[in-house]
C-alpha cells in the first residue's frame, strides 16, 4: 500500500505530527480563545521545533487555563513565576510575559481577536506545488503582524503571523497533491 502524499514537513512517522498535519493545520479555526491559543503557541515555537510545542500542547493548555483570555489576562507575577517553574511547558520569561500581555491586549479588541485575525484571510492564495512555493512571509502576514503590534501584541512578527495564518486556515498551504488539501 502506498503512503499518501503529504507536505514534507509533516514527515511520515510521528503520529502527533501526522494527526496535526492531516486534521488541524490549514483548517479554519475561529473563536477568540482558540485563536489566542494559536497566537501564543506560535510565539512559544519561535526558535524551536513545532513538534516540541505539539508534544507539550496539553501541558500548555493546563498551565494557561485553557487559553481563556480573561483568565490569562488576570495573571499576576506569581502566575508568571508558576509558569517559569512548570517543566511541562517552554519556560521562557519573555514568551510567558508576552502571553499575559497579549491576553490583556486581546481583551481590548473591540470585535475580538478572531475577528481581527480573520480580516487577513487569503483564500485565493496560489496553491503550492512544492515546499519551495510556500513563503515564510507574505504581504498579508506583514499587515497582520503590523495590526497586532498596533494593538499592543508582542512576539508577532511577519513570520510568526504567517505561521498562524497557515495553522488556522487563513491560507491553505497544503501542497497541491497533499492528502490533506481537499479534506
Amino acid at each position: 500500500m502506498t503512503e499518501p502524499i503529504r507536505c514534507s514537513w509533516a514527515g511520515t512517522s510521528d503520529p502527533i505530527y501526522l494527526a496535526y498535519h492531516d486534521e488541524e493545520w490549514g483548517r479554519p479555526l475561529n473563536g477568540d480563545d482558540a485563536v489566542f491559543e494559536r497566537v501564543t503557541l506560535e510565539a512559544f515555537q519561535s526558535g524551536l521545533s513545532w513538534l516540541t510545542i505539539l508534544r507539550k500542547r496539553d501541558n500548555f493548555r493546563a498551565a494557561f487555563d485553557g487559553f481563556a483570555i480573561p483568565k490569562v489576562a488576570a495573571y499576576s507575577e506569581r502566575d508568571v513565576e508558576r509558569l517559569l517553574g512548570d517543566a511541562g511547558i517552554v519556560r521562557n520569561r519573555a514568551k510567558i510575559e508576552a502571553a499575559v500581555h497579549n491576553a490583556r491586549a486581546a481583551l481590548d479588541l473591540p470585535d475580538g481577536l478572531s475577528e481581527l485575525v480573520w480580516r487577513f484571510a487569503d483564500p485565493g492564495a496560489p496553491v503550492p506545488k512544492t515546499m519551495a512555493d510556500v513563503p515564510a512571509t507574505t504581504p498579508g502576514s506583514k499587515a497582520l503582524a503590523k495590526e497586532l503590534k498596533k494593538h499592543g501584541f508582542k512576539f508577532v512578527g511577519p513570520t510568526t503571523a504567517y505561521a498562524l495564518m497557515q495553522a488556522i486556515g487563513l491560507v491553505n498551504d497544503h501542497l497541491q497533491d497533499c492528502v490533506a488539501r481537499t479534506r
